[in-house]
């Protein structure tokens, strides 16, 4: 019983200091993890003015695209052009998804800052998402790993380790915390400065996320995994972000509008609403940097570029409180 007292004050203590002294970047994912998810492409001209206007709000971290084949997923097709783009803007972190070793080679010739591999913990769903087998995977992952540490240092992207699935999965149902923290290490030891729990399917819940990052933690160190993914699926997504910073990560993802979920997991909707997450956070007292009337012109943008495409959020359907003010 005193050890559960000592954990709960433990906790609080945790929650206390993140509601008056974080800085949570929230980084916004539509660019790639939104647009790859519905049938629409979006003209590049479009996309740039979109993310100009992010960044005009306070974004500072932009994932936007990925380097995979324009066959599998056309509206990526012009993920280098908006990377050197993006590049231009100071002080914004240019961030991409890669599946492989051309890919990576492909962000870095194009000048991003961040690279993301996904891993899923799940072998079903890797497989239809990037067609390998775990061991596939991982030994891509030490050639990227390889790749990137043979650079020089000032034109090395960070370099994340992504474990989708880790909260479970449509196509394999549960997936043991075990194997995720195992695979959190093993990314590591292949070359990843650091990992991210993804919750591709919208299967998690605060208590699973809390389980998952002090195990993770644990196991690699807290400067290891300091972001996380989420999907409002089943409605607990920001649950699972205020759970998340309670924890100790500082970057949580987010999706302007709502829009995005993973085209390879049936039933994989709904990524967490930046509008939502920003007003939640900065009405906890948790600076985000980012401007909220901006933040809604961005919106605006987006929705003319996409016409007839539903967006999401509760706040820019109710609107902001009556004198509310942003930390």
């Amino acid at each position: 019983m005193q050890d559960q007292r000592a954990n709960q004050s433990s906790a609080s203590e945790r929650a206390r200091a993140s509601s008056t002294s974080t800085q949570v970047t929230v980084s916004e994912v539509g660019p790639r993890d939104g647009l790859q998810s519905i049938s629409q492409l979006m003209r590049t001209a479009d996309k740039k003015a979109w993310i100009h206007a992010l960044y005009n709000a306070g974004l500072r971290e932009i994932e936007v695209g990925s380097f995979v084949p324009a066959k599998v997923l056309p509206q990526m097709a012009d993920t280098s052009e908006l990377v050197e783009y993006a590049s231009r803007l100071p002080g914004l972190a240019v961030a991409v998804l890669v599946p492989n070793l051309k890919g990576a080679e492909a962000a870095v010739l194009a000048g991003a800052n961040k690279i993301t591999i996904p891993f899923s913990c799940s072998e079903t769903h890797s497989l239809k998402n990037v067609r390998r087998t775990h061991e596939q995977m991982i030994r891509e992952i030490h050639a990227v790993g390889d790749y990137l540490q043979s650079l020089p240092k000032q034109t090395r992207p960070h370099f994340e380790g992504g474990l989708s699935t880790a909260f479970g999965c449509t196509l394999e149902g549960d997936v043991p915390e075990s194997r995720v923290v195992d695979f959190a290490e093993i990314l590591i030891k292949a070359g990843c400065d650091e990992v991210g729990l993804s919750d591709t399917t919208g299967y998690a819940n605060p208590a699973q996320v809390r389980r998952l990052i002090r195990k993770v933690h644990e196991r690699v160190g807290a400067d290891k995994l300091t972001g996380i993914h989420l999907h409002n699926t089943r409605g607990l997504g920001l649950a699972n972000a205020v759970t998340a910073i309670d924890e100790g990560l500082t970057t949580i993802d987010a999706s302007q509008g709502g829009l995005g979920g993973c085209p390879f997991a049936p039933g994989a909707s709904g990524n967490i609403v930046t509008e939502d997450l920003v007003f939640m956070l900065e009405a906890m007292g948790i600076s985000t940097g980012i401007d909220y009337g901006r933040l809604m012109a961005a919106r605006q943008l987006l929705s003319d570029a996409l016409p007839g495409e539903p967006l999401y959020g509760m706040v820019p359907l109710a609107g902001l409180p009556k004198n509310f003010k942003s930390s």
